[in-house]
């Protein structure tokens, strides 16, 4: 019997396939749909400091209007009982979801500041979440802002929070620091147990006719995948934490090259939007195959063994993959 059986962030999962943060993960009917199909794990939708914010501003400027003109009610402003805050009703799906899954509820936490990941973190802890993904979505466009100081934005809020809780972390990265292998080890450092690799940054359009900016979603491709699987192979073996493949895995092959390279589990988002949970269980039926065809015991046998240090040619996977690959071209 092959054993697809995995570690992330301390967590022994049954395989290496966990549904990412998405609108699927975001109800219990479809994320008992997922755990039925076979995940071994999931990411709640992301919780998002900023909404926190904004709606704490509503709230204030709803109960400042209240007492407007109304000089007995300055020391007595109610909130209407059947108000249920962002942070309570993610709150609440936390508890709900561990009360009726088996698998693990990893919570997603999207902050700008450091009070606002320490309140939240203790929060989603409280609530039952098995571990938190920290997702810092900031883009350095600032020219005075140095690329020491994003990265010690990075740093300096991961380790104000550890001092708060005690749930294994993993950072979700982009792929745009000039130094990676150096800035995961240095999360580590600080406290990371694991890093997702990489973020997708959403890329805004323009609207030719109004020229405003607009939001533009498009879902990912296989294609993408293969940044991902290039720098897990380079990391693993140089630092001791989780690595999570996130991004472009569609295919059974793209899943088993990110394991081969190093990942420990991969994420699975826009496969899963646009095929439906039930696809899980395709997929991992494919790998089966796949492992017994080549012989594996299992996946903690192959997992790694393309990565950097195991590799046969560990070269192709840097500056003379580029050459070979120029080389390779024909039309």
């Amino acid at each position: 019997m092959i054993d697809l059986s995995t570690e992330y962030l301390g967590l022994k999962l049954d395989n290496p396939l966990v549904p990412s943060s998405s609108p699927l993960t975001a109800e219990l009917d479809s994320a008992k749909k997922l755990e039925d199909a076979g995940a071994a794990a999931l990411v709640l939708p992301s919780l998002f400091e900023e909404v926190i914010e904004q709606e704490q501003k509503q709230l204030e400027r709803f109960v400042h209007s209240q007492s407007l003109g109304h000089y007995e009610a300055q020391s007595y402003h109610p909130v209407p009982e059947d108000y249920n805050s962002e942070l309570d009703s993610h709150l609440e799906r936390i508890a709900q979801f561990k009360s009726a899954l088996d698998i693990p509820v990893i919570a997603s936490l999207n902050g700008i500041s450091s009070d606002g990941w320490i309140d939240s973190g203790r929060e989603l802890q409280q609530a039952g979440a098995d571990a938190l993904e920290l997702n810092v979505y900031y883009i350095a466009a600032d020219p005075d802002i140095s690329c020491q100081d994003v990265e010690q934005r990075y740093l300096q809020l991961l380790h104000d929070l550890r001092q708060h809780i005690s749930i294994p972390v993993t950072m979700k990265l982009s792929s745009q620091f000039s130094s990676l292998a150096n800035m995961v080890l240095r999360l580590q450092q600080a406290g990371a147990q694991g890093v997702s690799l990489f973020n997708r940054f959403y890329q805004p359009d323009i609207d030719l006719e109004t020229l405003q900016i607009k939001p533009h979603l498009d879902l990912s491709t296989s294609m993408e995948s293969l940044l991902r699987i290039r720098w897990i192979a380079l990391i693993r073996g140089c630092v001791d934490l989780s690595i999570a493949a996130t991004g472009g895995f569609h295919l059974p092959s793209d899943i088993i090259k990110a394991l081969l390279a190093g990942a420990d589990i991969t994420h699975l988002c826009s496969v899963l939007l646009n095929n439906g949970p039930e696809h899980i269980a395709v997929l991992k039926q494919q790998i089966l195959y796949w492992l017994e065809e080549h012989e594996y015991e299992s996946v903690a046998q192959m997992k790694g063994s393309v990565s950097r240090s195991c590799a046969i040619d560990p070269a192709a996977l840097e500056h003379c993959n580029y050459m070979n690959s120029i080389k390779s071209y024909r039309k």
